[in-house]
């Protein structure tokens, strides 16, 4: 394959806040808008069944995912966008993944190692104390996900370039096995992704419980980040802007200029709540549209079930002809293609 395929999946378990915007929505999408590469976009609902066991969760959150990449501007005429569960292919293919990886290398995924020391270190007498199939085989899964499509390219974080290296491991043992059949997804790590600090001073993650909402209604997403702790400086006290969450969150929404004319405000004394203002301005005047379309799909949710079915009609003119080759590779055929081939008896 000679042309650039890139893949990404989100998965169904919570409701993108600003960070999700910031560090994978806004770039993703305007990457799509400005290049001529083919690009898969899903939502993982089986991934999310790992750890989430609350069906209205992941059902609601499925509703605010596809609302919101479409809300920022994701146009699904450019773009393959679909829900993982829409495709039966994958969980075949994850089937015959599965009999096809070695369980040493799922021993060593973090996620399992991660559950396992945790056990250990509780002194729990079973390591696997709490851990489902679900979880300790979830990197096959992923590799479906990647090779179905014979993904060349995978945006992740540089923790989840494992995923990638397991899926490249299990592509490399089918093909050495059955047929040279899939391509060798190569891990894209962007080094600038911009991660946002929360409320409280940590990285903002739902985990933390100090995310701000990225649709919130005007009052809310004012109130939320006037929550934003500061230190105890007065108006009048020059601040430094490096040292505070409000400049950080301000700069990911801001021109070179705006944030240099911030910077000349902090270092003239602004009080915090101006600086908090400052910002919820801002981030209001961006989202403000966007907000305005997520209202107006989520009140009509058909519409963006449609959406997803057209997508994944796309996505399975691709999966079902490379499932029946696959299929071929491992021996499972009909039965009338045994007068065309030598016979193993």
């Amino acid at each position: 394959m000679s042309h650039t395929r890139v893949l990404t999946g989100i998965t169904t378990t919570g409701i993108p806040h600003l960070g999700n915007y910031v560090g994978a929505v806004r770039p993703a999408i305007a990457a799509s808008q400005a290049s001529g590469e083919e690009s898969f976009l899903f939502l993982a609902d089986y991934h999310g069944i790992i750890k989430c066991h609350d069906p209205e969760q992941i059902h609601r959150s499925t509703l605010a995912v596809a609302a919101t990449w479409l809300a920022c501007g994701l146009d699904p005429e450019r773009i393959t966008f679909y829900r993982q569960s829409d495709i039966p292919e994958i969980p075949e293919l994850t089937w015959i993944f599965n009999c096809v990886c070695a369980k040493g290398l799922m021993n060593r995924a973090h996620a399992y190692k991660a559950a396992v020391d945790a056990n250990v270190a509780e002194g729990n007498n079973d390591p696997d104390h709490g851990v489902s199939m679900g979880l300790f085989s979830y990197p096959v899964l992923m590799a479906a996900d990647i090779l179905m499509f014979n993904a060349t390219h995978i945006p992740v974080g540089r923790d989840q370039i494992q995923h990638v290296e397991m899926a490249r491991d299990i592509a490399g043992r089918f093909n050495h096995r059955y047929r040279e059949l899939f391509v060798l997804p190569e891990a894209v790590v962007d080094e600038d992704v911009a991660l946002l600090t929360g409320l409280d001073g940590r990285k903002m993650s739902k985990s933390y419980g100090n995310t701000i909402a990225l649709f919130e209604e005007e009052k809310a997403l004012r109130k939320q980040i006037m929550k934003i702790v500061t230190n105890s400086q007065e108006p009048g006290e020059p601040k430094n802007p490096d040292e505070s969450t409000i400049f950080e969150i301000y700069r990911a929404f801001a021109d070179e200029a705006e944030q240099a004319e911030m910077r000349a405000r902090y270092a003239a004394g602004i009080g915090w709540g101006e600086a908090k203002q400052a910002l919820f301005e801002r981030i209001n005047a961006e989202l403000s549209e966007p907000r305005e379309r997520f209202r107006e799909l989520t009140a009509h949710p058909a519409r963006i079930e449609d959406i997803l079915q057209a997508g994944a009609a796309k996505a399975r003119k691709h999966a079902r002809p490379f499932l029946d080759e696959i299929r071929d590779a491992i021996g499972i055929r009909r039965l009338g293609n045994l007068t065309d081939r030598k016979s193993v008896v």
